[in-house]
């Protein structure tokens, strides 16, 4: 496994957890609930996002 990837998943963990504790708590103490869905949505996009950044780095510097 790549180092990247490494560091990848330990920030997708720390992300995952941090933005799930966010939305429990919109969703336990707010009266408009729809305001967690962007925390949900961003749970998940970012460490995608993250993700596909460092596959194409690692596909353009990989040596033919």
């Amino acid at each position: 496994m790549f180092t990247w990837r490494k560091w990848w998943l330990l920030f997708t963990v720390i992300w995952v957890v941090v933005a799930g504790i966010q939305v429990m708590l919109i969703l336990l103490t707010s009266e408009e609930p729809q305001r967690a869905v962007q925390p949900a949505i961003l749970a998940v996009g970012v460490p995608a996002a993250l993700y596909l950044l460092g596959w194409v780095v690692e596909r353009v510097r990989r040596k033919p």
